[in-house]
């Protein structure tokens, strides 16, 4: 017997369906006939239709089947209900929470402008867009246009609209360009050390890998040349993780290398926003004069890792490559690409810039300065002057895994230049982006207190 109220908010048909289906898996043996639909109408005095919604959602479901001329019948099914294990269930946060937390690459929550953002959203979603259909596969032109102004003027890069592909941040980047650069130019060169991400994606495509030495003047030209390589990965402008700067003599010979190999550069202009001892340096693709240099860059840095924006200038000489292949389907949604694009047209993004990089500067110089007052002769700064990170490394014998470990047991979050680059320089990363500037000093304190520790 079931009880079905009329009165309730929930149908009747699922009334009836919950109530048939706690039978079938509780009560029914396997094979068991069902009433028909006529009698349960007649028993309830409810509809034929009714009854028929129930069991057409039960069959549909697999909990009875249909015999020609004989009616329903339980199936044959693990009607076992499915539970979570254990260690799945728990609702944890993946997200531990640290008393300081030095990530390298990061913003502090309020330098994002979120009003700003959220005018700008709001103009920007009228009814001149299209939703109802797909965007540009390059990127919307009207904020391609914005990007290559930017580029032009502040980069010192040479290109158009035409030229530029909007791309979901650096590995969507990396993905595309090892996609269309594999049948023709498979053997890769990479700075080492350099950042391993652009290695592993590039190697899962199938290339040959080879690591090419930095030095002081960056990445070694000669030890590129006798590499066979015909496209090569580099950050010339502020070289991650040892932040050098390729000197102009050795961006012309590099050039020159790829105009006489038929090669390829991919210029990933690392941290190129965020300078503070000079100005910024200009772009290598500035100076290319035989159409070789991919230039890749985001907003990830200095607006939001967040929004998963950037850019790639192609060469003209890959642009219908590009086209053929992956230029189908946008890889940003519109509304973000049309709210940048009002960020950049509006003039915020350089007050936005200008902003950031001043803010950025004292909490570098705050970082660098307190390093100093605490750790004094213990560490090296091995990197700073641009970014959101100081490099150190200890001048004592220390071991790391160990500071690390004791950092989590006190929630500082710590990070070294091998967990995301070539193996074979190794330094402490102390980001500064993520902190308030009052936040620096005991954050610091607390690091220098577990690693003066003297039984490391």
């Amino acid at each position: 017997m079931y009880i079905l109220d009329a009165n309730s908010d929930i149908p009747l048909h699922i009334q009836l369906y919950e109530a048939l289906k706690h039978d079938i898996t509780t009560t029914l043996a396997i094979g068991s006939k069902l009433p028909s639909i006529r009698k349960i109408s007649q028993e309830y005095r409810i509809s034929k239709n009714t009854v028929g919604s129930a069991y057409n959602q039960l069959y549909a479901e697999g909990y009875i089947e249909s015999r020609p001329k004989s009616g329903y019948y339980v199936a044959e099914a693990n009607y076992q209900p499915f539970i979570l294990p254990e260690s799945i269930a728990i609702n944890d946060n993946p997200t531990a929470s640290y008393l300081y937390d030095f990530f390298p690459a990061r913003q502090a929550k309020a330098s994002f402008p979120l009003k700003l953002w959220k005018r700008l959203f709001a103009k920007a979603i009228d009814e001149t867009l299209d939703l109802g259909g797909y965007s540009d596969g390059q990127g919307e032109y009207s904020l391609r246009v914005e990007i290559a102004r930017y580029l032009t003027l502040s980069r010192g890069v040479v290109c158009d609209a035409s030229q530029i592909v909007i791309g979901g941040a650096f590995v969507d980047s990396m993905n595309i360009l090892a996609d269309l650069l594999r049948d023709t130019h498979p053997r890769f060169a990479i700075e080492d050390p350099g950042y391993a991400v652009p290695r592993t994606v590039f190697e899962r495509f199938g290339y040959d890998v080879s690591p090419i030495t930095v030095d002081e003047n960056g990445l070694c030209i000669d030890e590129l040349i006798h590499s066979h390589a015909n496209a090569v990965y580099i950050t010339p402008s502020h070289q991650y993780p040892t932040g050098v700067a390729m000197p102009v003599a050795n961006r012309l010979k590099l050039l020159t290398w790829a105009k006489e190999n038929d090669g390829f550069i991919i210029e990933d202009d690392y941290d190129s926003e965020l300078t503070y001892r000079s100005r910024p340096i200009p772009s290598l693709q500035g100076l290319d004069t035989d159409d070789r240099v991919i230039y890749i860059g985001t907003f990830s840095k200095a607006l939001s890792p967040a929004l998963r924006v950037g850019y790639i200038v192609l060469p003209q000489r890959l642009i219908d490559q590009y086209k053929a292949f992956h230029g189908h389907f946008s890889r940003v949604s519109l509304t973000t690409q049309k709210t940048l694009e009002l960020f950049l047209k509006e003039g915020h993004w350089e007050r936005h810039l200008r902003k950031i990089r001043n803010l950025n500067r004292k909490k570098h110089d705050l970082m660098k300065h307190t390093l100093i007052k605490y750790l004094g002769d213990q560490i090296e700064i091995v990197s700073e002057g641009g970014g959101l990170c100081i490099n150190v490394r200890p001048t004592i014998p220390i071991d790391l895994n160990l500071l690390r470990q004791r950092a989590e047991n006190v929630g500082l979050k710590l990070y070294y230049t091998n967990d995301c680059s070539l193996i074979g320089w190794e330094a402490i990363r102390m980001g500064f982006g993520g902190f308030e500037m009052e936040e620096i000093e005991p954050a610091v304190n607390a690091f220098a207190e577990i690693f003066l520790r003297k039984t490391m």
